[in-house]
């Protein structure tokens, strides 16, 4: 996991089916290698977020699994959830408090979010935090950065004319 910078995801044009097949081919491969168990309903969860390509509440992805036919108790997504947080296949953006699959989860990255607050699309690139103004900082206080995930707020290029100008 080197420090190549991928191309943010998220906003551009592609091919979602590819992109949302392979990104559960990493993880069922991942979880074989790791000795991981990618149950049905953390499955389903990963999928449900790869489709959407938004960030999803906790209670909107029980919603989902609901009408998939899984559980309605919200442990069920909790647990779910935390799970594919604590390794790496989706993450929990902050400030809506609500998830969103992670577009490079072969990679080990700090995210840098970019959430338009017309839609609640959400774009993941890599942020390199340790090599700028908080890196300076941190080693100016003899601090060590562990993990951290940058969330910008704007608008995205399909909500750029509904914005005030």
């Amino acid at each position: 996991m080197g420090a190549k910078t991928a191309t943010p995801v998220g906003f551009q044009k592609h091919d979602h089916a590819a992109c949302s097949q392979n990104a559960l081919q990493a993880a069922d491969e991942r979880c074989a290698a790791e000795g991981l168990r990618l149950t049905p309903v953390r499955r389903k969860v990963l999928e449900l977020l790869l489709r959407e390509h938004r960030a999803l509440g906790a209670y909107a992805i029980l919603d989902l699994l609901r009408d998939e036919g899984f559980g309605s108790q919200p442990p069920v997504a909790y647990r779910a959830l935390d799970f594919l947080v604590e390794h790496g296949f989706v993450h929990k953006i902050e400030r809506l408090n609500a998830f969103v699959a992670c577009a490079h989860p072969s990679e080990n990255h700090s995210p840098a979010f970019m959430i338009c607050r017309l839609c609640d699309a959400v774009a993941e690139a890599q942020s390199a935090p340790s090599r700028g103004s908080l890196g300076a900082a941190a080693r100016a206080t003899g601090f060590l950065i562990e993990k951290t995930v940058v969330e910008a707020e704007g608008v995205c290029p399909a909500c750029i004319d509904k914005a005030d100008a």
